[in-house]
């Protein structure tokens, strides 16, 4: 969620000043709120847990891959390398240099997100305390649900 709030309070910023909202849905800030609901949404789903200090890992690479990869392209902009070209003067290469090495931190980083998601299935580490707190009637089930929990619909008196 961190990294949601910060890459699109960042894109947000350049979105504005831009004028380009397009750029605002396809944000790399998207990429992380998924993650973060997926990583939120897994247990209730499957009933097994993540790996914590892995999910951790994994997301400081990510965060910082991102970081790698689209911040040196900012510098490379106000130096005046235009956009999608193959060939570019040597002056360049360096921050291109950084930028590719980024994307690839990032690459490595969504590719270990699948794994930690296969560890946890294969590991079968299940929910000891629930994450969830018991405000809605889906939550208050056992987990995973079972199909066809519900026959009717029911009251939830607060």
């Amino acid at each position: 969620v961190l990294g949601f709030v910060f890459l699109f309070t960042l894109g947000g910023l350049t979105g504005i000043i831009l004028s380009v909202v397009a750029a605002e849905v396809l944000s790399i800030g998207a990429v992380f709120a998924i993650m973060g609901s997926i990583t939120h949404l897994f247990p209730l789903f499957f009933g097994m847990n993540f790996n914590s200090l892995l999910l951790k890992i994994q997301f400081f690479s990510m965060f910082i891959g991102v970081n790698m990869t689209f911040f040196p392209q900012h510098f490379l902009g106000l130096s005046g390398m235009p956009r999608r070209y193959s060939d570019y003067p040597d002056f360049f290469s360096k921050l291109n240099l950084i930028s590719s090495f980024g994307s690839m931190i990032s690459s490595l980083s969504v590719i270990f997100f699948i794994i930690i998601m296969l560890n946890a299935m294969m590991s079968k580490k299940l929910i000891l305390i629930s994450q969830f707190s018991n405000s809605s009637n889906e939550l208050q089930l056992n987990f995973p649900p079972s199909e066809h929990t519900f026959n009717q619909n029911n009251i939830l008196i607060k």
